[in-house]
């Protein structure tokens, strides 16, 4: 097996809501703050390659096996998407991400052109 030289320095989940839902986003975003985690902004239209409302959490390596199973068991029904952060935006943010809820379609291309300029 060949070794694995990727190294994972953080990750990201991004909390989509939308009217109707944002007390349940911020509730959640409360309870986040019990964490070692940094709480991103409010984004309340669609912003960068997320197609919804969101609003970003930061957290390190250490804390993924904290945060996301709380996320798991608290996420009201929101959609989430969790992806680390390795310096590839484009595989982060498809190949190796996860979500709890519905996988909403990113605008990737959003992502390529970034990552090109």
């Amino acid at each position: 097996m060949q070794e694995n030289t990727i190294k994972i320095t953080g990750f990201h989940a991004h909390i989509y809501f939308d009217a109707p839902t944002r007390e349940a986003a911020a509730r959640i975003r409360e309870g986040l703050s019990a964490f070692d985690v940094r709480l991103g902004r409010w984004h309340e239209k669609p912003i960068g390659p997320h197609p919804k409302s969101m609003y970003q959490v930061a957290f390190s390596p250490e804390q993924f096996s904290k945060v996301v199973p709380w996320l798991m068991l608290n996420r009201e029904g929101l959609d989430i998407l969790v992806h680390p952060e390795t310096g590839d935006d484009v595989k982060d943010h498809t190949d190796h991400s996860l979500w709890l809820g519905e996988k909403l379609e990113l605008n990737i291309e959003f992502l390529r052109q970034v990552g090109t300029t």
